[in-house]
This record gives structure tokens, sequence and C-alpha cells, in this order.
């Protein structure tokens, strides 16, 4: 067959591309054999709209398909299972080695020698999304997707929810396991937030992934899916080829009994947020799963965003800059809720009150810098002491504890210990005052008698030490 006449026929950029088979089932060399103009133009000239994220090269036939393009596992599975299954393929996606989005046909092409498969790669470049295409879905598909959306949105509580759409996730690919895993590139470390496991299949929830050394293994996973939108692994044979791309994956995949693997990056505004992926799933089912997931994973990407910004400007409200602790607003919210009820209030808690003593002089005579180190440090001391209770910051000097279910002796323990330690000047000195209560009485009672009790002892302090009081 006459390839070149062949791929000349299509006016959109199209190429033919041959995949080796061996006789074992596995694959080997992948070849552009010919381009039509537009293909060629693509590589060849530096004003094409896709050149410049393609290498520069001249086009020679029957090169390498890497001579051009990254290696990439996904597209080099999809061509030799198009070649040989004789199954056509259409994606729409923006890898991340483009700045553009590719609208892909795959179509099987007619081979002289068994041993060679042939197939056409025909593809529309365009620079922005068209979300007409990418809704252009089955309908069970986008009924997968409006109820992920629906589940997302619909719902207060979005870990349960997440927790849910794991469970669809796992449901719709038959897979052993299915997890979302959230990644900081920055600080290296990664954490699931949310995993559904297929009863009776004997994997258990956050495993082998999540020993010390899995970011390790993690940071690995955007080579290895070389700038493709996802990486789907169905058999031996593609496992084969992930041994010879990333050994220390493929290891600990194996150790973790793992056969098949989808995995998807969850992306928003360029930055990789996590990974969702399914291990041990229904291979008959993969073509589903991608179609599926490619849109899904934009929705959640979308809500995992949401959820860390309100995560952040939580924290923002409610922790002290300075120390770290809980803020006065955290304090009051908390007082708040076990007022109305909406926190349970314990039968068993305590109040305690720390005024730190010497602040004002220490501002004075120092300056505001050693002020706030001197502030810094006795937040440290309260987490040490106070290691099981809330630690707020109520005002510029002043700390409040609550400790629920810590008995009473502990508490009292570790006051005197601050009373003690206050007698040396060179330690940290606080006046402490605290209530106990074990019947669930008014938590405004026990805050106002602490409060008396911890200026009592502010008096006793500095009537045994008056040199010592702040002027």
């Amino acid at each position: 067959m006459n390839y070149q006449e062949f791929v000349n026929g299509f006016e959109l950029t199209t190429c033919i591309i041959s995949v080796r088979k061996f006789p074992d089932g596995g694959y080997g060399d992948i070849r552009i054999v010919a381009g039509n103009k537009p293909y060629i133009d693509s590589i060849e000239n530096p004003y094409n709209g896709a050149s410049a994220h393609m290498l520069n090269n001249k086009f020679i036939p029957n090169s390498p398909y890497d001579k051009y393009i990254p290696k990439d596992l996904n597209f080099e599975q999809t061509v030799y299972r198009c070649a040989f299954q004789k199954k056509p393929v259409h994606t729409y996606l923006k890898p991340d080695r483009f700045d553009c989005w590719l609208n892909q046909y795959i179509m099987p092409v007619e081979s002289d020698d068994p041993d060679i498969g042939y197939c056409s790669y025909t593809l529309d470049i365009t620079m922005d999304v068209d979300t007409e295409i990418m809704t252009h879905v089955s309908a069970s598909t986008a009924s997968s997707v409006l109820e992920t959306c629906i589940k997302l949105r619909g719902s207060s509580d979005f870990k349960r929810a997440i927790n849910d759409v794991m469970a669809d996730i796992c449901k719709l690919s038959g897979a052993n396991k299915c997890t979302l895993l959230l990644t900081d590139f920055k600080e290296e470390t990664c954490s699931v937030l949310a995993e559904a496991v297929l009863e009776g299949s004997g994997e258990t929830v956050a495993s082998y992934q999540m020993q010390d050394s899995f970011f390790n293994i993690v940071k690995t996973w955007n080579d290895t899916i070389a700038g493709s939108n996802c990486l789907i692994l169905q058999d031996k044979q593609d496992m084969g080829i992930l041994r010879s791309r990333n050994l220390l994956w493929y290891e600990s995949l194996i150790d973790a009994g793992v056969t098949s693997l989808v995995l998807f990056p969850l992306k928003y505004n360029n930055e990789t947020l996590g990974y969702i992926w399914a291990i041990n799933f229904d291979e008959s089912k993969a073509a589903k799963i991608k179609e599926t997931l490619e849109l899904t994973t934009y929705f959640i990407a979308s809500e995992i965003a949401n959820y860390q910004l309100l995560n952040r400007l939580e924290v923002m409200s409610s922790i002290d800059l300075l120390t770290g602790i809980y803020n006065r607003n955290a304090m009051n919210n908390r007082v708040d809720r076990f007022i109305a009820g909406t926190d349970p209030m314990p039968r068993s808690y305590s109040v305690v009150f720390a005024d730190l003593n010497g602040l004002k002089k220490i501002n004075d005579t120092e300056g505001h810098s050693a002020g706030d180190r001197l502030l810094k440090n006795a937040a440290e001391r309260l987490r040490e002491l106070f290691f099981d209770s809330e630690i707020y910051r109520a005002g510029g000097d002043e700390f409040m504890i609550i400790a629920v279910n810590v008995p009473e002796e502990d508490i009292e323990e570790r006051m005197e210990t601050m009373r003690k330690d206050s007698e040396d000047p060179n330690n940290i000195s606080f006046a402490v005052g605290g209530y106990h209560e074990n019947k669930g009485g008014d938590i405004r009672y026990a805050m106002r008698t602490a409060d008396e009790r911890m200026y009592a002892d502010k008096d006793r302090y500095y009537k045994m030490f008056p040199e010592r009081k702040r002027k």
C-alpha cells in the first residue's frame, strides 16, 4: 500500500504510524511512516502553531516517533491497540507538553505484514478549549459526570462527598481500590484525601502508598505520563513497559500486588493538585473509564482547589500568625458553639487562663522583636505542657486552654509546674488560674472563674517578686 499517497488525501494534519509486534505480544519500534504536508509543516515550519512545542527537525519518513515528540507510554499503547486490535480511537485533550488542545483521531489501516500494524493519526490543533467537543460523550458518561458534579456541589460535607465519588469511580472501573492522593511538590509531601475499596478484594485503606518514602515515587509520575493526560496499564505487557521506564514505581506496584492501573493527574491552573488512580480494574472498561475520567477530573480538581482555598482562609481566620496557635476569633467561635449546642458540651473539661509575665518590660527595654520572641516561646511552652488540649491566644499576653476529658489532677500538676518555673527569672513566667468541671456546666462560668484565679495568682507572684512588677 502506498501510505504517502493515502495520507496525502487528508486535509487535516495526518500521518501514518507503524508498530512492530513481537511474538510474545509485546511491541517494538513505533515509527512515523509518512506524513501529509500539514503534518510535516507542524514539525519543520517554525511559524506553525504547533511546531514551537515539537522538536524543530527535518521530517524523515519511517523515523521513530520520539524523534519528533517525547516518548509517551499512553500514546504507544493506544496506537498499538488500534493497529492490531482494529479499534478506532478519538480523544480531545491538552497534553502538558503542548500549549494547545489536540482533537485526535486514530484509525486502523490495513497491513500486508502480520507483524507490523498501521494506523492513521489525524489531529486538529486549537489554542483554546472547545467545550462543545468535550461534551460529545455517551449518555452514560454524561450521566456519571453530572452525578459527580451534583454530589460535590450539593453536599456540605466535602470529604464525605469526595469519598462517595471515589466509590462511584471504583464501581465504574471494577477496580479493587480507587484513591485520591493530594500532593504538595514544594513540601514534597502527599496524603490520601479519599479512598474506596471493593468489598472482598483484600485491599486495605491507605496501605502501601502512604509509606514515608512514597513521595519519591509520586514525583516520578509526571515524567512517566510524559505529558499525556493519563496513564492506563491494562496487562502484563503494559506493566513490562512501565518496568523499562520507571523501575522504582514498577517494583512498588508489584510488591502491592497491582496488575493493572489507571492514573489521572488532577490539574488546576497548570498546577498538579494530586492524582486519582484505580488499581486492578476491569480491563474491558478501559475506554469507558478514560472517557469518564477525562471529564470528571476537571470538576474534581476544581472542587479540590476550592476546598483548599477555604481551608487556607479558615486557617488565616483562626490561627494567630505570630505564635501559630489558635487566635481569639477561634476561641470565641469555639465557646459560642458550646453555648449554642453546635459542639456537644463535654461533661468533664478544664479551662485554664495563663498570663505571660514581663512582656511589657521586655517590649520597653529590648524592643518588640524581643517581645515577639518571648510570645513565641511562651506558646511553645504551653504546647509542651498542654499537648492534649486546645490552646488559644486570647489577647496580647493572655492565653486560654480548654482541656477536654483530661483528669483534674493532671491539670493541677501542670499549673503547679508553671508556677514553680516562674520563680526562676531565667524561665518563661506565667500567672495561671484554672477551673475544672465534671458535670458539663456552663463554660462561661468556668472561664470567668479561671480568669479570676489567674489574676489572684498574678497578685501572689508580684508580692513574692515585687522587683519584677511591670510599670
